[in-house]
């Protein structure tokens, strides 16, 4: 189950004074983290966005579209769980994460930081009521983000293509599976199994029980139109 809150913040950093003589002449180095606010917005209807966590590198990317998804990504676009992008230390230089996800309509604000620049920000969510929808933002540039200003992206869905769209009970995660489910219960989450075609493409969207699609557990709510977050990044510090 994916777990929903309003807001959450969290930060990752701090200010390091390093001494350098022992004499009178002594010199202080301040070592100044850069920071960034990162305010994210669910543009959509019905679909409820797990807690994002964001990732500052220098380098690697967190998908490909063309390009089978790597575990970790089957895993956060299954279910909502970004432990395993987490836990990829090769190039992740800091990371911090919502508490809870976003609900349609509503905003998180997350503040990241590192002891030195930095290149790129990203971060990926899954699209709650969905077999395996995702969103977010891979290998946004902040090099010329200067101090104090903001850029602010549109991002959209994408789909891992590692499980098929079926929309049923059994395999929708999110509380509409839930809502729809005979004993109240919402589907399976994470399968390791790869039924779909195995690579990452734009996702075409929710068919629904309303347009036919008689064992869907989902309706016209769940629906959705790129784009289905705002992103807003500001450099703090």
């Amino acid at each position: 189950m994916i777990k929903f809150s309003k807001v959450a913040i969290a930060t990752v950093g701090a200010l390091t004074l390093a001494a350098c003589n022992d004499d009178s002449d002594t010199v202080t180095v301040i070592e100044t983290p850069v920071e960034y606010e990162v305010v994210l917005k669910n543009l959509t209807n019905g679909q409820p966005i797990s807690p994002p966590s964001l990732l500052l590198h220098d380098t690697g990317a967190l998908f490909t579209v063309g390009e089978s998804a790597s575990e970790a990504l089957e895993l956060l676009a299954e279910s909502g769980d970004a432990s395993g992008i987490l836990s990829d230390t090769r190039f992740i230089l800091s990371s911090a994460s919502a508490s809870g996800g976003i609900t349609y309509g509503t905003s998180t604000t997350i503040t990241v930081s590192y002891t030195d620049n930095v290149k790129y920000l990203s971060f990926v969510s899954m699209l709650g009521n969905s077999n395996d929808a995702f969103t977010g933002l891979n290998q946004v540039d902040l090099t010329d983000l200067a101090l104090n200003d903001s850029v602010t992206y549109q991002t959209v869905a994408y789909d891992a293509g590692t499980e098929a769209n079926t929309e049923t009970v059994d395999t929708v995660p999110g509380p509409a599976s839930n809502a729809a489910s005979p004993d109240g219960t919402a589907g399976e989450a994470f399968n390791a199994e790869r039924d779909d075609i195995d690579i990452v493409t734009m996702h075409p969207g929710i068919v629904s029980s309303d347009d036919g699609l008689i064992t869907s557990a989902l309706t016209y709510q769940q629906k959705f139109d790129n784009p289905v977050m705002s992103v807003t990044i500001t450099r703090t510090r």
